[in-house]
């Protein structure tokens, strides 16, 4: 059973996500939150899997609630807004969000990001991914080129073919590895790079010039 809260400031939109969650046989909606204190405060008391955030909020912002729950490492945090604003998006990726979507979502692929971001894929609403990674490629920088000498030649190209978009069992076909070690080093590029999760990494990628926007992404990964 996946457990899920939902931050929103406003009460309709809250039901209305409820509504959908709830009908599923494998969510159950635990609390509700309308601001990001009150999110902060609902997920130490109720420990969700997934947290679908607004990111515009009174008081203590979406942005900001993200960053308290990724730090304490309790939920991964699924952005949601009416906002198609690159800004919010780097600094919402920058905080520790798992995922992000636009409100206009339909309710099969809310219910799928649900899924996706509990099962610890990465995922952006298709129409802000390309414009997303062509912003941190721009902002490559030199700390994240000298952090990539960390990775061995394997782990690099694993960590290419993770900004490509591939699924594990896809990297595994491709570098004729098993899924298995695939995972291994995942785990371990990540320890090194002091990375959260694949969507860090997706964008450590590009800040360290391993991979271009040219090269394509899918938005989303295993």
């Amino acid at each position: 059973m996946i457990r899920a809260l939902i931050a929103d400031d406003q009460a309709l939109v809250r039901g209305g996500f409820r509504m959908i969650l709830d009908a599923e046989p494998d969510i159950d909606v635990v609390g509700e939150a309308a601001d990001g204190r009150e999110a902060i405060a609902l997920t130490a008391e109720h420990d969700p899997d997934v947290v679908l955030m607004d990111v515009r909020m009174p008081g203590l912002d979406g942005v900001q609630a993200t960053k308290v729950i990724a730090d304490r490492g309790s939920a991964r945090v699924l952005m949601l807004t009416t906002f198609d604003l690159d800004q919010l998006v780097a600094d919402a990726v920058h905080a520790g969000a798992s995922g992000f979507l636009l409100k206009d979502v339909r309710p099969d692929d809310l219910v799928h990001a649900v899924r996706a971001v509990h099962a610890g894929e990465t995922l952006l609403a298709p129409a802000i991914t390309r414009r997303l990674l062509q912003r941190f490629a721009r902002g490559r920088s030199g700390e994240a080129a000298a952090r990539l000498g960390r990775l061995s030649p394997r782990e690099q190209e694993v960590l290419r073919r993770i900004a490509e978009g591939r699924s594990n069992e896809e990297i595994a076909a491709v570098l004729y590895l098993s899924p298995a070690t695939v995972k291994t080093h995942i785990s371990r590029l990540l320890a090194k790079l002091e990375l959260r999760d694949r969507l860090q990494a997706v964008i450590f990628a590009y800040e360290s010039g391993l991979i271009t926007p040219g090269d394509g992404h899918s938005g989303g990964a295993e």
